[in-house]
């Protein structure tokens, strides 16, 4: 029998237990479904480029990435990322124009999920 494996990061494993809390204790299956994504094998991470974001993301919305955000194209409009992780130069374009948090600041700002946009 293989032997079972998990989330190896203590980060990850602390954000999954807080995605499910979150979940349960808001009623907000935005969390459920970030908890699912982000608990799957790092060869199933989404990696989503500036471009992408800016094109599906309203001004005043929040776009929640479950993986790698990095640096190709730029932003036009005012938005907040959320993501596990950004390229140092992604983080950078995007403090120029919105604001790049982590998921974790997310969840602590917006527990209830509320205009947020899962991309990738």
């Amino acid at each position: 029998m293989a032997k079972r494996t998990g989330p190896t990061s203590e980060r990850m494993k602390k954000l999954l237990i807080s995605l499910r809390k979150a979940s349960a204790k808001e009623n907000a299956p935005i969390w459920k479904v970030a908890r699912e994504v982000l608990g799957k094998s790092t060869r199933s991470k989404v990696e989503v480029n500036i471009d992408r974001i800016g094109r599906f993301v309203k001004e005043g919305e929040t776009a929640l990435i479950l993986g790698k955000v990095l640096s190709d194209g730029e932003l036009k409009h005012k938005i907040t990322v959320a993501a596990y992780s950004f390229s140092k130069v992604a983080k950078e374009k995007i403090d120029q124009i919105g604001k790049a948090i982590t998921v974790e600041e997310l969840l602590e700002k917006n527990p209830k999920g509320k205009k947020v946009r899962i991309i990738g």
